[in-house]
């Protein structure tokens, strides 16, 4: 007898049906699984006779035949076991159920327990879209299947408790559907504003960067607080729309790395100096995302931004400019996301003190200038807002002076996302404008023209500085509810520029 069940495997960041075909038929005992196994699926045999063992049931002792339909999808981790003891019982009559309109995920332990796997929030979407009304899944990811309206989602304990399930015996309840608006409303960021000392201009700078997703870099000795203000900027981002928080569960499931049931905060991620390209841009033999697809949405800080590989650094300029990355392996072309915002921290030399007023710096020139040439031009040209962290003074930071809440800028800088999804009429920041978008909403006047000529003519500004320019420049004018650029806006956006005469 054959059986054929649902169940589904992730390519990318999106997930594609499976069906699970068994057979059960005389001859030696044998289990043969076809279809492009990976080696954690062919182990499943193994797991899933154990397993069928220890639930109360017994495990053919003839030939089995397992088939993964579509047979030329790769077919990868372990989320089969379940529907393959599913479709052996059923070949085996052991279990008589109706397996039409269910989808089936989970690991097999020995004795019949299952564990969580990722990728089920894909998982679920996929099964939306293909009229599945009932997804049964291991409890623990329960909660991140119910993100997905129109479905019923079942917390499964073991084998035998869904068995039992399954032939009427003792049903189990779905979960209840999660309340998404909810969820995100209660996130409390990490670190204030208003708990760094000082450092105004910076946050200032911060505050334009999170309004219109722009790049920043910040420049400074050791200890004057470049990594407090680019974690702070974190609690200054705007909340996350219903479409980014799913967007971003579902890469964090299928990389494994999804802390809860919901992603519930814009993404801060801060990878150590010493990171690969492959673990930065994402690849692998079975490519997953890396570090700029799970800052999507979000920031990716680097620290010590000299201190990174060339390759590494370079390997940032497309997904900058392109906002996605294109991962080409043998098994196929994957595209994944980047539209982060990329804050970077660096001292000024190797020692840290160049043009400090207090501490005086030891380098000598050709270390200064070799130091400053790890990071190209081109990279550094990418950089949209380029800003000086100076020591500050003990006066300063001991001042009883209050200074402005993260929940204070972060409503001016809502305010300002809210023109640009109206401007643009999607989910879309400032800093992501093509040409066209350019020319139609960062029209200038014969005064700001002048302010931007004489600029590019005194500073060498290249074309792709104009641009970005004129896209801090309109930040800038939205922040402070303008409809067209000014001079004030130009000459702000102005500074921000690295600026060589």
């Amino acid at each position: 007898m054959i059986s054929k069940v649902l169940s589904a495997t992730v390519i990318g960041l999106d997930a594609a049906p499976v069906e699970v075909e068994a057979d059960v038929t005389n001859g030696l005992p044998a289990t043969i699984v076809v279809g492009l196994p990976d080696t954690a699926v062919q182990e499943s045999r193994e797991r899933v006779k154990t397993a069928i063992k220890n639930s109360g049931c017994f495990y053919p002792q003839t030939r089995v035949s397992v088939n993964l339909a579509p047979a030329d999808v790769p077919k990868l981790g372990t989320l089969f076991d379940l529907p393959i003891a599913l479709a052996i019982l059923l070949a085996s009559e052991q279990a008589s159920f109706e397996p039409k309109g269910k989808l089936f995920l989970g690991e097999l332990s020995l004795d019949g327990q299952l564990r969580s796997v990722p990728g089920i929030l894909a998982a679920a979407m996929k099964a939306r879209e293909l009229g599945v009304k009932e997804l049964y899944v291991p409890k623990e990811n329960a909660k991140e299947g119910a993100l997905v309206g129109g479905l019923k989602v079942f917390p499964v304990n073991s084998l035998k408790d869904l068995l039992g399930h399954l032939l009427d015996m003792e049903k189990l309840r779905p979960l209840k559907p999660q309340n998404v608006e909810e969820i995100l409303r209660n996130f409390q960021p990490p670190l204030d504003m208003k708990d760094i000392a000082g450092q105004e201009s910076a946050k200032r700078a911060l505050e334009i960067a999170a309004a219109g997703g722009h790049n920043i870099l910040l420049s400074g000795p050791p200890g004057s607080g470049k990594t407090l203000l680019a974690r702070a900027m974190a609690g200054i981002l705007p909340d996350l729309s219903l479409e980014e928080a799913l967007e971003l569960t579902k890469i964090y499931s299928i990389s494994g790395k999804l802390p809860g049931s919901l992603i519930t905060s814009r993404p801060i991620r801060n990878p150590h100096h010493t990171t690969s390209n492959v673990a930065l841009v994402g690849g692998g033999n079975n490519p997953k995302p890396g570090e700029i697809t799970l800052s999507h949405r979000g920031i990716l800080f680097l620290d010590e931004f000299p201190e990174f590989p060339r390759n590494v650094l370079e390997a940032l300029r497309q997904p900058l400019e392109d906002g996605v990355v294109t991962v080409s392996r043998a098994s196929g072309s994957f595209t994944f996301p980047a539209k982060f915002t990329l804050v970077a921290a660096q001292n000024p030399c190797p020692c840290g003190y160049l043009g400090d007023q207090v501490k005086r710096c030891q380098c000598s020139p050709g270390q200064i200038f070799k130091y400053q040439k790890k990071v190209s031009g081109p990279l550094l040209d990418r950089i949209d807002l380029h800003v000086e962290v100076p020591r500050l003074a003990y006066e300063k930071m001991t001042a009883p002076a209050p200074a402005e809440t993260s929940l204070s800028v972060k409503g001016r800088v809502q305010l300002a996302r809210s023109r640009q999804r109206a401007r643009f009429k999607k989910v879309k920041t400032n800093s992501e404008m093509d040409l066209v978008e350019l020319k139609e909403h960062c029209r200038l006047g014969e005064p700001e023209q002048q302010v931007v000529k004489t600029a590019m003519q005194r500073y060498n500004f290249s074309g792709r500085s104009l641009h970005r320019i004129l896209k801090v420049a309109r930040t800038i004018a939205d922040l402070a509810g303008l409809e067209t650029i000014n001079c004030d806006n130009l000459a702000e956006a102005i500074h921000y520029r690295p600026k060589t005469e």
